[in-house]
């Protein structure tokens, strides 16, 4: 299980990242006001964005599968017991930051 804290602990390491609560149980991480990254506030599964080309693979892996929703847009839901390290989730979190930074128009860029 993904710790609350854990997450927002890596999160806010992240240039630009901001937290909001939607759906009135969801705590999302964003970076120019868009989402890269989903969890329940009590912790456990994570969602975020991938690569197109990492998509495919990934869901193929125990324990992640199409984010309900998201997934025609590569978002992946990583369930905790899923064949995924903390260490290749934090990647996989910077990953989805750094995909959704770099759509932002230059106004909305995230700054450190």
């Amino acid at each position: 299980m993904v710790a609350v804290d854990k997450l927002r602990a890596f999160c806010t390491t992240l240039a630009g990242t901001t937290e909001d609560v939607k759906w009135g149980a969801d705590l999302c991480f964003c970076v120019g006001g868009k989402m890269y990254a989903v969890t329940s506030l009590q912790g456990g599964a994570v969602s975020l964005k991938v690569p197109e080309p990492v998509f495919a693979g990934l869901v193929r892996r125990h324990g992640v599968t199409p984010a309900p929703y998201l997934a025609r847009h590569h978002w992946v839901h990583v369930e905790p017991f899923a064949e995924v390290t903390w260490k290749e989730l934090c990647g996989l979190i910077a990953g989805s930051h750094a995909l959704v930074a770099a759509k932002l128009p230059k106004r909305r860029t995230a700054r450190r």
